[in-house]
């Protein structure tokens, strides 16, 4: 052990030295289209920037409470649109999906008398088929998931309709259910909470370090670990405040972050992550390294769909109903586009689980923001397009530096 510490490299201790390292890995990442969430999160800012000067509604403690509360729904389906969306593949059906799953869901509790627990899990148990349907035609007949899940787009509409029958709409009332995203925290269980999470992500970021330490490989320093819990740490108990000075803190949104966490920490630290990324990456290349395309692409495709139940499952819990237009409208094109303006690329291979809180967040903020200067729908339409444009070509501008810098 004395041995490899001392032919370790180094670490400097000048702080102007490693604060210089930094800006120029930061720079050489922005030349290589590396730059991960920061266009996501400074685009975040400049739109609550300019949504507060035009309606200073916008940053309050309701308002921001609303905000979120509109997104998990739109957030959940999208953090199983970017698991596809790794593979280089496309799910068109998660919209319908969601919808299928609630209305199935309404019909079992409501007009059956099917308890809540029971008919959730018949929700998502739909999902998961349907996730399942999906995989097949692509792994095993090869048809281009574009054209199944178009398909599927079509066809669960069309059994959305025929589930809810002449009935239209199905209100529900059953606290199983609408507790899911009517259930605030009280004052003490949120801030509990906040400090819970600041005292966890403090010990795996210690944790970490340690053992890439005790591994011989080069380590951040210590102040540069402390400054990222402690700006992780301020958005907390600034998150906290918010939500506790209006209504609490979300049992929903708590949901939102647990799919993603688990999500994150998957696709990071587990060998069927690694595998995702491999098989969105090359597929070939990945076969003949002995990874099991099909069953990745199988899994992942039932994955995203039993997200697409729980998000449909979650939008009834908070509009009190479902009804024939339950996951029709913007509701694909705001999980997709959620996906890929948080930074997932649509080549596949790379990406985050955490693209689709920030997508969903951005989306979210537009439309919360038009809502509350009275803009017109079709402005809504326009801009969110524009945004979702812009997203794109950010996107094919890292790959196109990548693939240079890959040359070079």
């Amino acid at each position: 052990m004395s041995t490899l510490q001392e032919e370790r490299p180094p670490v400097p201790a000048v702080a102007g030295a490693e604060s210089g390292s930094a800006w120029q890995r930061l720079r050489r990442r922005a030349g290589q289209g590396e730059l991960g969430s920061l266009p996501v999160v400074f685009g975040l800012v400049v739109i609550w920037t300019v949504f507060y000067l035009a309606n200073p509604r916008f940053l309050s403690a309701g308002n921001l409470t609303n905000l979120l509360l509109q997104i998990v729904a739109v957030g959940v389906i999208a953090s199983g649109v970017v698991l596809v969306l790794l593979l280089g593949e496309i799910d068109l059906s998660v919209g319908a999906v969601s919808g299928l799953a609630a209305a199935i869901m309404a019909v079992l509790n409501v007009q059956r008398g099917i308890t809540a627990v029971l008919a959730i899990l018949a929700g998502l148990l739909v999902g998961l088929l349907i996730g399942l349907f999906n995989g097949f035609f692509v792994t095993r007949l090869y048809v281009p998931s574009f054209v199944v899940t178009l398909a599927g787009l079509i066809g669960w509409q069309g059994l959305l309709l025929y589930t809810l029958g002449s009935t239209g709409t199905i209100n529900v009332t059953d606290r199983g259910i609408t507790r899911l995203t009517g259930t605030f925290l009280p004052v003490w269980a949120g801030w509990a909470l906040a400090v819970a999470v600041i005292a966890v992500g403090f010990t795996l970021a210690l944790g970490a370090r340690r053992r890439r330490d005790a591994a011989g490989l080069r380590v951040p320093p210590v102040a540069s670990v402390l400054v990222r819990v402690g700006v992780v740490a301020v958005v907390v108990l600034v998150a906290t405040f918010v939500l506790n000075s209006s209504r609490g803190v979300p049992l929903s949104v708590l949901i939102l972050l647990a799919v993603v966490t688990i999500l994150e920490f998957i696709l990071a630290r587990t060998r069927f992550g690694r595998y995702v990324y491999a098989v969105g990456g090359n597929a070939e290349a990945a076969r003949r390294a002995g990874i099991p395309v099909k069953r990745i692409q199988m899994i992942v495709f039932a994955t995203a769909s039993t997200l697409a139940a729980f998000g449909g499952i979650l939008a009834a819990s908070r509009l009190l109903a479902v009804n024939q237009s339950s996951g029709a409208g913007d509701l694909l094109l705001n999980a997709i586009a959620a996906a890929v303006i948080g930074g997932t690329s649509l080549f596949g291979g790379r990406g985050k689980a955490r693209s689709a809180l920030l997508g969903a967040l951005v989306i979210g903020s537009v439309s919360n923001g038009m809502d509350l200067l009275a803009l017109s729908s079709s402005v809504k339409y326009m801009i969110t397009a524009a945004v979702l444009l812009v997203a794109v070509t950010i996107d094919a501008s890292a790959r196109r530096a990548r693939q240079s810098a890959g040359r070079a």
